[in-house]
């Protein structure tokens, strides 16, 4: 009997659909693929510069070897497979495959710069440079930046809403809606350009970093240079100063930034979701959708509670990265080769996220006559304005009245006041008859100060 492929994680599972592009990149085909071509783009460097004796390719032998990177697929996938189950070395597989095409171009001799002077880690890392260069530019960000612009559009559309702040969970002085979303904007588009600026750093310098087997190869070649130029050709930064192995600060920078939105986007979450249980949001229904087995009134808040959950997950393996790939013992361990294979995994539930809260966002609608009810029967809230007006009038020699603050804090400190109780409690004040105007003229609705023209910074 055959059993079907059991699939052990959810993101290759329920949620391929959604994560697959990150596949292209960050899976074991993707890192195979990236090794292929560091292989063949240095076969090409060394004879493009004649190097021992060789002269450059001609442009179809330069087409056919890179071929092998464009047309990389199950055939590839699948003879690598075979030649690791022999050399039980996944570079060493990938060096065979290279060696393989330079016999059918008729290019064996060659062959022997293949892999030359480098250690399976002058492979890897730029290798990993690549696959999370691109899936960070071509996957991720994308996701970032479109829950981002919906944010802004929300942002911009209620940026008039009047609504009651609530701090420590109590009633505060009022915001509008706009420019509360339009925090998460600022704090989201700081990171990103953060992300963008990210160095993708490569080391291309033997066994120890020490250029040794080159200079026993060659001992008149610029072997620093060759190596800049080589690794700055791939669109990657050049690092000089290594051990055996590239030492993944700009990872664990990375990781630590795409985390921190991560942890940006799971407040974002957790207010949305507060929103609606305040009926400040209402959901949008969504055809043929079922919001509980057993109460069929119910619209439940799935996109910010399962974007949550895959938060937390994505920055648990992202800060476990983070930690760990910064340390090697002495020149090399090998503790590096399974956690940057979980690389995926923090990207993948990243991007679940990303993918379920740009929905959520898509699937709200404010109500305003929800924020207008709230701020109507909260008017002890102009307290706060009430005594700060005293305390200038006092100031300006317009008042005797002495801690307008204690004054205030008498009046509404745990109590509800109307808008009749405030007109009386201003009325009766020690203040000049400006002053009194504007405070009788107040409202719970109009007093969110600058909130609104504060959006305006976003562009």
């Amino acid at each position: 009997m055959t059993l079907p492929i059991q699939v052990l994680s959810p993101l290759d599972g329920r949620y391929q659909a959604v994560v697959s592009p990150l596949g292209e990149y960050l899976s074991e085909a993707g890192l195979n693929r990236a090794r292929v071509t560091v292989e063949v783009e240095w076969l090409i460097y060394l004879t493009n510069h004649s190097m021992f004796g060789t002269s450059p390719l001609s442009a179809d032998n330069v087409s056919a070897l890179r071929a092998l990177v464009t047309d990389f697929g199950q055939a590839e996938i699948d003879e690598l497979a075979r030649l690791e189950a022999t050399t039980r070395h996944d570079v060493k597989a990938v060096e065979y495959l290279v060696r393989a095409k330079l016999s059918e171009l008729g290019l064996d001799h060659i062959a022997e710069l293949t892999h030359f002077a480098c250690t399976s880690e002058d492979i890897n890392n730029l290798s990993y440079a690549l696959i999370v260069r691109d899936a960070t530019k071509n996957i991720w960000l994308p996701a970032f930046k479109a829950v981002i612009a919906r944010l802004r559009e929300l942002s911009v559309q209620y940026r008039d809403e009047a609504m009651l702040a609530k701090t420590h969970g109590q009633p505060a002085t009022p915001t509008t809606m706009g420019k509360e979303l339009a925090v998460f904007v600022y704090r989201l588009e700081r990171i990103q350009k953060q992300i963008e600026g990210s160095e993708y750093l490569g080391k291309f310098s033997g066994a120890t970093g020490t250029f040794s087997a080159h200079l026993a190869a060659e001992s008149e070649a610029n072997w620093p240079k060759i190596s800049e130029e080589f690794v700055t050709s791939l669109g990657l930064t050049w690092n000089p100063l290594t051990t055996q192995i590239e030492s993944h600060d700009w990872q664990a920078e990375l990781y630590t930034r795409i985390s921190h939105a991560n942890r940006v986007i799971h407040n974002l979450a957790t207010d949305i979701w507060t929103y609606i249980s305040m009926g400040y949001f209402r959901q949008i229904p969504q055809a043929g959708a079922t919001g509980s087995s057993t109460m069929p009134h119910k619209i439940n808040p799935i996109r910010f509670e399962n974007a949550e959950a895959n938060l937390e997950l994505s920055s648990a393996v992202l800060d476990s990265l983070s930690a760990t790939l910064v340390t090697s013992r002495l020149q090399r361990d090998l503790t590096d080769s399974t956690t940057q294979r979980n690389v995926g995994v923090g990207y993948g539930h990243s991007l679940l996220a990303l993918d379920n809260i740009r929905r959520g966002l898509s699937e709200i609608d404010l109500d305003s006559d929800a924020l207008a009810h709230d701020l109507d029967t909260n008017w002890e809230i102009l307290g706060e304005a009430i005594q700060t007006v005293i305390r200038a009038e006092v100031a300006a020699g317009r008042s005797t009245i002495s801690d307008p603050y204690a004054l205030l804090k008498e009046l509404t400190r745990g109590k509800r006041i109307g808008r009749d109780d405030l007109i009386a409690f201003v009325s009766g004040l020690e203040i000049g008859d400006a002053a009194k105007a504007r405070l009788l003229e107040l409202t719970p609705a109009g007093y969110v100060g600058l909130a609104s023209d504060l959006v305006d910074y976003l562009t």
